[in-house]
């Protein structure tokens, strides 16, 4: 064992042996997630974008908003795409290069909770049927890591999107055609919230700061709508949770989300 395995395993000790009093390392209660700040319109040239910072956890997104082609079996909606990258700067441990599956897996997971939450109305992002459509593509980048980059990710996203303008196109000469002057909201119907959840001996903790990441056996991610329907779920980690500890999860899920969600409506209207 490495010195560093035997730290890592000292410090998974003394989080556990917290836990079994109710306690966490940062003074949180169980089920209570960092401090949430939001800031919208951190890039002036993005279509939308949001700066959030999930405790130490710090992720800009940008939303760049442009025609392009339908997939060939839908051609009636449009496209809604998100992408993670972290700095080198964000973590010692990141380094340069094609993305690990680590990485892959984050934008996976913010891209399926925002898209089966049917945030955006993509059958509104139709320029001409089977032709031309309007792409949305959310690109976040982690600045700091210091743990759950699901939810921040994912925050981000959403704030970006919802502060998004985008440009109308017509169908001229058969191509997108910019209609100078005029943007609109994106069609938005609901607004999801992603809760990660990591479980440590038999104790579910939620947003696990880096420490307590580390010492994770399993954690899962639950998104909810604005009605407080479940609509994506990742689980992941070596060990797996029990059908009742997958419904508690669900329930703090939704009641741990309905604050969160104010939090993103609040950044939405500039009131925060």
């Amino acid at each position: 064992m490495t010195s560093t395995s035997v730290i890592d395993e000292l410090k998974k000790s003394q989080i556990l042996e917290l836990l079994e009093q109710g306690k966490r390392i940062d003074g949180r209660a169980l089920d209570e997630s960092r401090e949430i700040s939001i800031e919208t319109n951190a890039i002036p040239k993005a279509n939308g974008s949001a700066r959030v910072r999930l405790g130490e956890t710090e992720v800009i997104c940008g939303v760049k908003i442009q025609p392009d082609r339908p997939f060939p079996d839908t051609g009636d909606k449009g496209l809604f795409i998100c992408t993670a990258e972290l700095l080198p700067l964000s973590h010692p441990t990141v380094e340069t290069g094609p993305p690990q599956p680590p990485v892959i897996e984050l934008a996976r997971v913010v891209d399926r909770g925002i898209r089966e939450s049917h945030m955006i109305d993509v059958s509104q992002l139709v320029i001409e049927k089977d032709k031309s459509v309007i792409g949305v593509f959310a690109d976040n980048v982690v600045v700091d890591y210091d743990g759950n980059l699901f939810d921040a990710c994912s925050y981000a996203a959403t704030a970006a999107l919802l502060t998004s303008k985008t440009p109308k196109w017509n169908w001229v000469d058969e191509k997108p055609t910019l209609a100078e002057g005029e943007e609109t909201d994106l069609p938005i119907s609901t607004i999801p919230v992603s809760v990660t959840m990591g479980k440590i001996g038999n104790h579910i903790i939620v947003d696990p700061n880096g420490d307590e990441w580390e010492s994770m056996d399993a954690r899962v991610t639950i998104t909810s709508d604005s009605d407080g329907n479940i609509c994506a779920l990742q689980k992941g980690g070596s060990d797996g949770f029990s059908q009742d500890e997958i419904n508690q999860c669900g329930e703090i899920a939704v009641r741990v989300g309905a604050k969160i969600r104010e939090k993103l409506k609040a950044a939405q209207t500039g009131s925060q």
